[in-house]
């Protein structure tokens, strides 16, 4: 019988910045990148994303989902996915959600783990942020927790985010079962 994995703790920041990035960073050099916007991402490759960012930092939500329940939430016209693709090949996405004509939220955010030390993180952060206020929203917000990237809570606060409220949290793993049934989706 496998073994269930343990349920794990995480504290939450969430964070909120009031004006666009005051900072431009150029394209790394010697890499090949593109930023393309996914308007009507297939479910199957918006897992494949969601599982080769999130894996590492215990993202499960939306692998729980159904077809339905994911394309309810990412094909909702206040939600966009952008994908970021290095050398020809996907390097990493962000998800924005216009929760009000004044608030937009980084709902997810991150790198592949061949991405991560190529120098791209604060680049690809900052592109998202240009999406995020393109609008020009009153606040755009991101949530984090010690679960993520070591460096995550540092690189929002450098960008320009503000910590406005913490919470604990659990995160229960997926099973052996949920996680042969999300990468059969």
């Amino acid at each position: 019988m496998p073994k269930k994995s343990q349920p794990l703790t995480a504290h939450v920041t969430r964070l909120e910045m009031t004006g666009p990035p005051r900072v431009s960073l150029p394209v790394p050099v010697n890499l090949q990148t593109a930023v393309i916007r996914a308007p009507a991402i297939p479910l199957h490759f918006y897992r494949y994303l969601y599982r080769r960012v999130g894996k590492r930092w215990h993202w499960y939500n939306r692998l729980r989902l159904s077809d339905e329940q994911l394309s309810a939430i990412i094909h909702h016209p206040r939600v966009s996915v952008t994908v970021l693709y290095v050398n020809g090949a996907p390097a990493g996405f962000f998800e924005l959600s216009k929760e009000a004509e004044d608030w937009t939220e980084l709902s997810y955010f991150g790198l592949f783990d061949h991405a991560i030390g190529l120098g791209i993180g604060k680049w690809f952060l900052q592109q998202a942020l240009y999406a995020a206020w393109q609008d020009m929203p009153a606040k755009v917000t991101v949530t984090t927790n010690t679960l993520d990237h070591p460096r995550a809570l540092q690189l929002y606060q450098m960008m320009g985010f503000s910590p406005v409220a913490t919470n604990e949290a659990i995160v229960q793993p997926l099973t052996e079962r949920e996680l042969l049934r999300a990468l059969d989706g």
